[in-house]
């Protein structure tokens, strides 16, 4: 890259960063300032903001397309390319919340600003890989993605002292969780498992709200002892329950545990009709400005995205569109690169899909009620209708005569939630 080049990557990463949160800003690389004008930012700023933007966008989990991995039981597919992209940003959006959990948020991956762009191959089986993401990209316009690479050495220099050690350990157990394989918890076999509780099975299409529904049953069927300390709510046709948050929050499997769990809140909403109504812009600007939120799951149309943070009246985002080999978690030390994505994208909020699920992290109930207020204030502040997108009410479901979810063994989704997954499978996405 030349030196003109090397400027505009740099400045592409320029953020601003607020209390660590999801609010992600980068410059444009065609709305650069004329070199000569008035505007002089001090040079320690851009470089200190760049480094730590890179750091944490790298250090997020990418979770793609894979191939040649074990059949997924009852199909004949070993790959999810050009179906599973939901169940992938899903999958995105709940490992976000996992990081938060067991990490932090001022966590960061020490690899990240060693992971570099290469035109090598060495990372797919095959060329066919490099043709599905290069023909998908040119469908939407878009760049392929490089390829990244870590040294081997850096790692173990790196991870000397107990803390990062610990930390690099949740790491890789995290990562290990959304393996390609049937025993991985919230791998893609486990979730299709649970999808056909709702009429869903392999190579059928996943719209946002009924992946939300299908991580909350993930994850309360893990039985993993690191995963006991949280949950998963989702909000009933755009409400909270915030009696029913505290009560899951406060359900502990073991007698003698009074500790109250962390919850992750997924919110399925509808940002419009047939288009998303750009008056939702400041909403979901100010929703991802928030550090209680872990992203959205969401898209434009036939295609998910998992949106991590915006730059002006742009949604950036990690891509799930790139077919990738299967890596085997179990292996000890296995390959990271492949998880980690070393440059964000970007799109116009106008081709948004209005199909989405909103996702918040709550560490324990004092946290979760400081979350609802101030989500609260901002859905009464962004509100443009007489009506918010969502609400937070007290009291527990069963109170406004909704039917509380019921779960057992052989029935993972009760007969109310099947009709409102129904209903909301065959209005979200449609899959050419």
């Amino acid at each position: 890259m030349d030196s003109d080049g090397d400027i505009i990557a740099l400045l592409k990463f320029l953020c601003i960063y607020l209390d660590f949160s999801s609010y992600f800003y980068f410059v444009d690389e065609n709305k650069l300032l004329p070199a000569r004008s008035g505007c002089t930012i001090e040079d320690h700023v851009i470089a200190g903001n760049v480094e730590e933007f890179r750091k944490d966008f790298i250090s997020r989990i990418w979770l793609t397309y894979r191939e040649e991995f074990p059949q997924i039981e009852g199909s004949a597919f070993t790959t999810d390319c050009g179906w599973g992209c939901t169940l992938r940003t899903g999958q995105m959006l709940l490992a976000q919340g996992l990081i938060l959990h067991f990490l932090g948020r001022a966590w960061t991956w020490p690899d990240a600003l060693n992971i570099e762009n290469s035109d090598s191959d060495s990372w797919t089986s095959n060329t066919v890989k490099k043709f599905t993401a290069s023909f998908e990209a040119s469908l939407s316009g878009e760049s392929e993605l490089n390829t990244p690479t870590v040294s081997q050495k850096e790692t173990i220099r790196r991870h000397s002292d107990d803390h990062e050690m610990r930390n690099e350990i949740y790491h890789r157990k995290i990562i290990s969780w959304f393996g390609d394989s049937p025993l991985a918890l919230f791998g893609l076999h486990q979730l299709i498992k649970y999808g056909k509780k709702s009429g869903k099975k392999a190579g059928d299409w996943y719209g946002p709200a009924v992946v939300a529904h299908i991580l909350r049953k993930a994850v309360e069927e893990a039985r993993h002892p690191d995963l006991q300390g949280i949950t998963i709510y989702v909000a009933q046709d755009c409400t909270v329950y915030s009696s029913d948050v505290i009560d899951k929050q406060c359900t502990s499997m073991a007698s003698d545990n009074t500790d109250d769990k962390a919850v992750i809140i997924l919110i399925p909403v509808r940002l419009g009709g047939e288009r998303t109504n750009i008056d939702y812009l400041d909403f979901v600007k100010g929703i991802l400005s928030l550090e209680y939120c872990v992203g959205i799951i969401g898209g434009k149309p036939k295609q998910s995205y998992y949106f991590a943070g915006f730059q002006d009246d742009s949604l950036i985002y990690m891509d799930p569109h790139y077919c990738q080999s299967f890596v085997d978690v179990s292996i000890k030390d296995f390959p990271l690169e492949t998880f980690h994505c070393p440059s964000p994208k970007k799109m116009s909020f106008r081709k948004m899909d209005p199909s989405c699920t909103i996702g918040f992290y709550c560490r324990n109930v004092q946290d979760f009620k400081r979350a609802s207020e101030e989500i609260t204030k901002m859905l009464k502040i962004s509100s443009k209708e007489k009506y918010p997108l969502f609400t937070f009410v007290n009291g527990h479901s069963r109170d406004y005569d909704f039917t509380s979810t019921t779960t057992n063994e052989e029935d993972l989704f009760s007969e109310d939630e099947k009709k409102r997954l129904k209903r909301f499978s065959t209005e979200e996405f449609v899959l050419l």
